[in-house]
């Protein structure tokens, strides 16, 4: 194995079931059976992060962190007719998204942001915004 510095920003970090950890493009809406991802992003408006998508995960928890800038997570009304959660990420901070919970990004500003989880299955829908 050739020992290489990962561009973190411009690639993801796959962490297999067998231990085995390699270097690759990212993928954002599927991913091999029991594969964990690593993603990290320069983010500069909500078109940079699914603002107006709802995103899920059914495969597994996702953390989102939080490591410049700042953004809020929020997540999906449990119940018909309800409101959005709320998490304000901010620098060194992160959240852990419920698997199958559907929640969205909105950016306070330019911010870099990393997520881990485990990509199979991933779903967006877009969002109605609440009248």
């Amino acid at each position: 194995m050739t020992l290489t510095p990962v561009d973190l920003f411009g690639s993801a970090l796959r962490f297999r079931p067998d231990g085995d950890v390699r270097a690759g493009a990212r993928r954002m809406t599927d991913g091999e059976p029991g594969v964990w991802q690593l993603a990290t992003f320069h983010v500069e408006t909500d078109a940079d992060v699914h603002a107006g998508h709802w995103e899920t995960h059914p495969d597994g928890e996702e953390a989102v962190c939080c490591l410049s800038g700042g953004a809020r997570l929020y997540f999906r009304p449990a119940m018909e007719g309800g409101t959005e959660e709320m998490v304000r990420l901010r620098p060194g901070t992160a959240v852990i998204v419920p698997r199958g919970r559907a929640h969205r990004i909105e950016l306070d500003g330019p911010s870099d942001l990393m997520s881990i989880t485990r990509r199979r299955g991933t779903q967006q829908q877009p969002r109605t915004p609440t009248p």
